[in-house]
């Protein structure tokens, strides 16, 4: 997430703006009147029925399939072998290793409303300081998302143990493992159940982190916001977008969505906020009043 968060400038900046079409040359300073809503991206995924009700919605999928596939004993985890591709996918084997489901931890385990409200009211950028201030601070101010402690409930109630993968920081471990256990999602310990951006040397990649977790563990489903939570392959620098939509979307992967990988929605931040007018809408749907 904290990688994704460079980005968020340009999404509150325009939730604050008065004119779509005002080229900015300086961070505006919010206006009472401007500032009397957030956003509407965070005003949908962190405000809005609708959003509480998808969310709920794939953690009750989550909860039902990991009960039934934990019966089945799969003889593979849902972990991409490194080399692997989408085009020849190949899955780290289970043998007798105990059950695990990796979650992120951003937007998938928890909202993160303590800065990104802050970072909304000030009309500001995001902030590597703050965000680390965050980190250490945050446990209590950061919520569950709707309907996953009950998930997580019936997951380790069924013998599988929950790992989280986030791109928080290594230097920041405690005030990771405080926030999830304040937010009611149980125990979290850095290196056995907690893996964070700093434990290996291939920065916010989590490709080697889910190779470490998979050798201990038959993952069965591992859930994220990102599509960087599922491989690495997604995140390739400057792949168009075009691809990377036909890679996530190929009969391999359509064969893991919501049947071991889980996708949550967020429409605050994401690899999405590069694209153009012709990415976001195919020229040949352009249409004008007369």
């Amino acid at each position: 997430m904290k990688a994704q968060l460079i980005s968020i400038a340009a999404l509150l900046l325009a939730g604050c703006a008065t004119n779509p079409t005002t080229v900015a040359t300086s961070p505006p300073v919010a206006t009472p009147a401007e500032a009397a809503k957030p956003p509407v991206a965070l005003q949908y995924l962190y405000g809005s029925a609708e959003a509480a009700i998808a969310i709920r919605a794939t953690n009750v999928r989550i909860a039902d399939y990991a009960v039934q596939r934990v019966k089945q004993r799969p003889t593979d985890s849902v972990v991409l072998v490194p080399g692997a591709t989408m085009t020849a996918p190949r899955f780290e084997p289970c043998g007798n290793k105990p059950f695990a489901a990796v979650f992120d931890a951003d937007e998938t385990l928890i909202w993160n409303l303590g800065p990104m409200r802050y970072f909304a009211e000030q009309g500001s950028t995001y902030d590597p300081k703050i965000w680390d201030q965050w980190e250490k601070t945050g446990a209590g101010k950061a919520v569950a998302m709707p309907g996953t402690a009950d998930m997580l409930g019936k997951l380790r109630a069924a013998g599988i143990t929950i790992v989280a993968n986030t791109n928080r920081t290594a230097a920041n471990a405690k005030g990771s493992e405080d926030t999830l256990r304040a937010a009611g999602l149980g125990e979290f310990k850095h290196g056995e159940t907690l893996f964070l951006m700093g434990d290996d040397a291939t920065g916010s990649s989590k490709d080697m982190r889910r190779a470490a977790i998979a050798s201990k563990y038959c993952v069965i489903l591992m859930a994220g916001d990102q599509l960087g939570d599922f491989s690495q392959q997604f995140n390739v620098k400057d792949l168009p977008t075009a691809q990377r939509t036909a890679l996530a979307t190929s009969p391999a992967a359509a064969a893991l969505w919501d049947k071991g990988w889980f996708l949550f929605p967020n429409s605050v931040y994401g690899p999405w906020e590069k694209l153009g007018w012709n990415e976001t809408f195919p020229s040949d749907t352009k249409w004008e009043p007369k």
